[in-house]
């Protein structure tokens, strides 16, 4: 069976101080590219994080976010009051320099203004630091690995889809390559019946009947596609037996079209037919569309 490198999964989390949001996407990437994108309080996980993702989705371009959503009352941030009260001092000590050199100077609007002031000045904020709780962590993980379960389910779902489409490509093309046959077989037949009418067009005495005949063996080999017709099928009953393997399977299935691909390219190239040509453009079609979907296998 075969998977798809897209999906989706999600699990929600409740805890006492917190409600957690879990996402797990997947597009299809050549390697495993995996992105996390969690709270800095749990930065220290994020290698952990990755080496899980790596074990359960293989490859992919994958995204997991962990969205924490706090359900406490109390303030994350609080006042510095020993900043403040600094701050304070020194523009206290400002106004009355400025009062003292200025008459003009209002000192009720300058106290209006101070406190607005003081309050945008740095570090006068102090943010409460998350503490991590080992337990939670363990309710978190596995969170985490409900949503990649749930995210491996989409893929498996999708997964059907492809090996469906790609199987019944997989046959119009061995029916294809039947109805190739008979149009070889006649061919070669053309071939050599319009070889012998040359020939005897020929006058005898200046032809090395010897070298004739090998070069004619030659010809005729180099023109007949039973071995490309033999492995082609070769190939595609492989390609059966291998999307029927345990995933990850989509680079080894890209290997194997690949050698399709080329043993359509020698038969096109060899086939004179007008008939045939027709039968392998199908063909051709029909591998493009498998390459297509291949390029999103697991």
């Amino acid at each position: 069976m075969i998977q798809s490198m897209t999906g989706y999964g999600k699990s929600e989390l409740n805890l006492a101080k917190a409600n957690f949001i879990i996402e797990v996407k997947s597009l299809n990437s050549k390697q495993l590219d995996a992105n996390v994108k969690i709270s800095s309080a749990y930065r220290d996980k994020e290698i952990g994080l990755r080496k899980l993702l790596s074990e359960n989705l293989f490859r992919g371009k994958v995204e997991l976010s962990v969205w924490k959503e706090k359900n406490e009352s109390t303030l994350q941030n609080t006042l510095n009051t020993q900043a403040i009260k600094e701050y304070y001092s020194q523009i206290f000590e400002l106004r009355k320099a400025l009062s003292a050199t200025n008459n003009m100077f209002t000192m009720k609007s300058f106290d209006a203004d101070l406190l607005p002031t003081v309050l945008k000045m740095p570090n006068v904020y102090i943010t409460k630091e998350d503490n991590i709780v080992e337990e939670d962590w363990t309710q978190i993980k596995s969170s985490i690995l409900k949503a990649i379960a749930e995210l491996i389910k989409y893929r498996t779902t999708e997964g059907l889809k492809l090996e469906k489409d790609i199987n019944l490509r997989i046959k119009k093309i061995s029916s294809l390559l039947l109805d190739i046959k008979p149009f070889a077989d006649s061919r070669i037949k053309k071939i050599k019946q319009n070889l012998f009418e040359k020939i005897s067009s020929i006058e005898s005495k200046k032809v090395d009947e010897n070298r004739l005949e090998q070069e004619l063996i030659f010809y005729l080999e180099k023109q007949d596609i039973t071995e490309e017709q033999v492995r082609l099928k070769a190939h595609l009953e492989y390609f059966t037996d291998t999307v029927k393997t345990d995933f990850p399977n989509g680079k080894k299935l890209g290997f194997i079209a690949q050698e399709i691909g080329r043993e359509i390219n020698t038969i096109g190239s060899k086939s004179s037919d007008a008939d045939m040509q027709r039968l392998i453009v199908q063909m051709k079609d029909e591998l493009e569309k498998i390459k297509e979907q291949l390029l999103n296998i697991l």
